[in-house]
């Protein structure tokens, strides 16, 4: 049975000493920020600094380098201020009128469910332990495009996830668009590791 190629961007499913506990961090993206954003997006710190509440900013991650954590919540205002159509799906590509807030999970700890891309020769058991990066994807006004790259795998301590195992679901096996059981490993706030 081939997998369904539904490409969520990240999603935290647990921890690596348990389960996930919906921990997360708020967050400011400037109005000046011309990305969209959805959740499962990967993000990073943004140069800018943060809101006049000193709330830090963040942008949207590359397919390289260190990421701070991953998109859980998407607010069109800050959040308490506004009763009506404070949440919303996703955020639009192109400047804003005012700053949006998303919740992040910052935490390094957390394990994510991530699909792998359909092209190229798919991850392999023998993969297990090593690191990877991501492919950018764009969202679908809900969830995010990204998903992990099966062409760049190898020890590499800045490569920025490392591949945990395979998701074990019915619907799940190796191949093309197989998900993936993954940890940032080139995080902010804890140094990268080389694989195994």
């Amino acid at each position: 049975m081939a997998n369904a190629n539904r490409p969520t961007g990240l999603s935290p499913v647990g921890n690596i000493g348990g389960p996930y506990t919906g921990q997360a961090r708020l967050y400011s993206i400037l109005a000046a920020n011309t990305n969209a954003f959805a959740i499962g997006d990967p993000v990073v710190t943004d140069a800018g600094g943060g809101d006049t509440r000193g709330i830090p900013a963040v942008t949207l991650a590359a397919a390289t380098g260190a990421i701070r954590g991953v998109v859980v919540g998407v607010f069109d205002t800050y959040p308490g201020v506004k009763i009506n159509n404070q949440s919303s799906l996703a955020r639009p590509a192109a400047a804003q009128t005012g700053v949006w807030y998303v919740m992040v999970c910052d935490d390094p700890n957390t394990v994510f469910e991530v699909q792998e891309i359909g092209t190229g020769t798919p991850l392999a058991v023998a993969d297990i332990g090593l690191n990877t990066n991501l492919v950018v994807g764009t969202n679908n006004g809900f969830l995010s495009g990204w998903q992990l790259d099966n062409a760049t795998e190898a020890v590499g301590a800045t490569l920025q996830c490392r591949i945990l195992g395979l998701v074990q679901r019915a619907d799940n096996e190796l191949g093309a668009y197989a998900k993936w059981l993954v940890k940032i490993n080139n995080h902010e706030l804890a140094g990268g590791v080389a694989g195994v």
